[in-house]
């Protein structure tokens, strides 16, 4: 999917969070796009007096802001038919809930599916997606194809199993047909349409993959210098589990680090329950984490220590993690991290809550920082890759037009209305490398 050679430019209340913790924003700004990039950034005014050798198409909509696309680190393609399934902890709910999905996530199902997803990203205002697939190879096949299609940013991963897989294979079949699987679509899709699909081997945690699996994925990644994403410290069940079947590792994470599964490509997701050798050995690794706060609060598997893992240095983004997580919306799960904090800040009075900036920090600059790419996406500037939504701030008010004025609205207000109030419902555009991928259909008026 190309994007439009011919400069466009986009006028709204532009607003974003290079920096943790501060926001940047243009009441009445404007920005030109050209081949994909952001070329110019100004008051509208003032770039729309410019003289230019080529005409400048506007998109010049009534009181509407504009972002950077949002990030979700860690979502999982197969699941998102059974959102909100389930009453359970991570370890029954999967057994009970998602492995049942996820078996029959192939063949045509897969194939319908697969497209409705991206979709629903796109509508969501997501604009680069780091996603596990089911354990099927034509599950990951028909989710790059569909990616394709979608021209989202995706990084896909055939998930990995080996243990207790949901599978057919006999156990000793699974190992090797999982890496010939995963090495055939590395090998067709990491970096295809120059970068935006990448490949991301998919263990899914120590509960399933044997050391040797583990130890050929790393290998597998640092061979094809693709991505690598698991689960770890999620649940207390889980870290008992992965204790009983590793009793030589010193802990969860040793695991991990023992098998090469921690490297600066290396996406964790969760990280509830981390000890302090634990955090300062990812951060030594330069591994990031995603953070999946609605999940998280949906199976009742902790509050995340955010505080600790900032002081660390680790990059952070968000993940919606669905089925756990109830949607792909990440104006919500930039919520469930507000409250997650504020829940430890009832118990811990002396701790700092989140900010709503910090959030969104998380959620774009963050996330594009913990995927290796803040040099070309994650904020509105300059010579950046032009991923960007654009919000109708009337669908997030009370009352709507008919309400307050929008004037004496801060970015701050902006903000929160989007965290507390935004979705889908009030995405009017998402454009990924300046190419519009989705577009919200216009009202039917009424008779």
């Amino acid at each position: 999917m190309q994007s439009d050679p011919s400069p466009f430019g986009i006028r709204g209340f532009l607003i974003d969070a290079p920096e943790y913790g501060s926001l940047r924003s243009r009441r009445d700004g404007a920005m030109i796009v050209e081949n994909g990039r952001v070329a110019e950034i100004g008051d509208y005014d003032d770039l729309r007096k410019r003289q230019r050798a080529a005409p400048v198409r506007w998109t010049d909509r009534e009181a509407v802001a504009v972002f950077p696309g949002l990030i979700d680190c860690h979502t999982h393609l197969p699941q998102y038919s059974a959102v909100a399934r389930g009453e359970s902890q991570l370890l029954p709910w999967l057994r009970e809930n998602i492995f049942p999905v996820e078996r029959e996530f192939t063949g045509p199902r897969a194939r319908e599916e697969a497209p409705l997803f991206f979709h629903e990203l796109a509508r969501n205002g997501t604009t680069t997606a780091m996603v596990y697939a089911a354990i099927y190879e034509d599950s990951c096949d028909v989710g790059f194809e569909a990616a394709e299609r979608s021209g989202l940013r995706v990084i896909l991963g055939k998930m990995m199993m080996d243990l207790g897989s949901y599978g057919q294979l006999q156990p000793k079949k699974i190992l090797s047909v999982s890496l010939i699987e995963s090495e055939r679509l590395c090998r067709k899709w990491h970096g295809a349409d120059n970068g935006r699909l990448e490949y991301a081997f998919s263990p899914r945690f120590a509960v399933t993959c044997s050391e040797k699996l583990m130890r050929s994925a790393a290998e597998l990644a640092q061979r094809f210098n693709a991505y690598l994403q698991t689960h770890l410290a999620e649940n207390q069940e889980e870290i008992e589990k992965v204790h009983n079947l590793h009793m030589s590792a010193r802990d969860y994470t040793d695991v991990y680090e023992k098998c090469g599964l921690l490297t600066p490509k290396t996406m964790l997701g969760h990280c509830i329950h981390l000890s302090a050798r634990e955090i300062d050995a990812i951060a030594a690794a330069q591994s990031s984490i995603a953070h999946c706060p609605t999940s998280n609060l949906f199976l009742g598997s902790g509050l995340l220590k955010l505080d600790q893992l900032l002081k660390a240095g680790l990059a952070i983004g968000l993940g919606s993690d669905v089925a756990a997580g109830p949607e792909l919306n990440m104006w919500q799960v930039m919520r469930g991290a507000l409250d997650v904090q504020k829940a430890r800040n009832m118990l811990e009075p002396n701790l700092q809550r989140l900010r709503p900036s910090e959030a969104f920090h998380l959620a774009t600059s963050g996330g594009a920082r913990a995927l290796g790419k803040s040099a070309i996406i994650g904020s509105l500037d300059v010579g950046k890759e032009a991923d960007l939504i654009v919000v109708d701030l009337a669908a997030l008010l009370p009352y709507g037009k008919q309400g307050r004025s929008f004037d004496d609205l801060t970015p701050e207000d902006i903000l929160a209305l989007c965290i507390y109030r935004g979705g889908p419902h009030a995405n009017l555009e998402t454009y990924v490398r300046g190419k519009c991928v989705y577009c919200a259909p216009e009202p039917t008026a009424r008779a």
